[in-house]
């Protein structure tokens, strides 16, 4: 069974995450040992709460380099709600910089008559890279849980994977280029659907490389 690294840096529950990678067939490992990242077959980013927080505790256990490394080193990582947007190079939430593995910046959902924010519930998302590995025996417009105030605004649009419409606003509900993967939306708590975004990751690590 793949070993699944499930990057620990304080910031929120990490438990039903293990859980759903376990049922897929993982092994996960609640982590924020560099050498276990390392060695790991893949990596999880999770996170909820506040973007400078989240880069001040992943500085302080001295894990930016090995998350960095892990995503450069062509193993699939996967990012989930704030473990997307600290990809990104700066966020509109503080003045912390981001990971800046992905250009961009992370903005917030602007006020409109009606709209609620944060972004809470049950969404449909829209697939912008439809044949990637994580949507695999999905529904066309699947269903999942979000909770979220900011969203991220890539600079390149190609590397969106998915977009969700909040009132008037469409935004980037997902992102994938090569190994990496990361969502806004919680698949942990995104029910079948959510579980089988989380099977398909496993299945994807499970994929021998192919020879470039």
């Amino acid at each position: 069974m793949p070993t699944i690294a499930i990057v620990d840096y304080d910031m929120g529950n990490l438990h039903s995450v293990c859980k759903g990678l376990e049922n897929a067939g993982a092994t996960p490992k609640i982590t924020d040992v560099p050498a276990e990242i390392h060695q790991a077959d893949a990596v999880v980013l999770p996170g909820v709460g506040a973007f400078d927080p989240a880069m001040q505790h992943l500085r302080e256990r001295n894990l930016i380099e090995p998350v960095k490394e892990a995503i450069a080193s062509g193993k699939p990582f996967l990012g989930i709600c704030l473990g997307l947007q600290i990809l990104f190079d700066s966020s509109e939430e503080g003045s912390e910089p981001g990971l800046g593995v992905i250009a961009g910046a992370v903005r917030r959902f602007k006020p409109e008559p009606g709209l609620t924010i944060p972004h809470m519930g049950w969404n449909r998302l829209d697939f912008t890279q439809p044949d990637i590995p994580l949507w695999g025996d999905l529904p066309p417009t699947p269903w999942v849980y979000f909770v979220h105030s900011y969203y991220v605004d890539p600079i390149n649009p190609e590397v969106r994977a998915a977009t969700v419409t909040h009132g008037s606003q469409t935004v980037t509900a997902a992102i994938a280029r090569d190994n990496l993967m990361a969502v806004q939306f919680h698949p942990e708590k995104s029910s079948t659907t959510g579980l089988q975004i989380l099977a398909n990751f496993v299945n994807r690590v499970r994929m021998p490389v192919l020879a470039g």
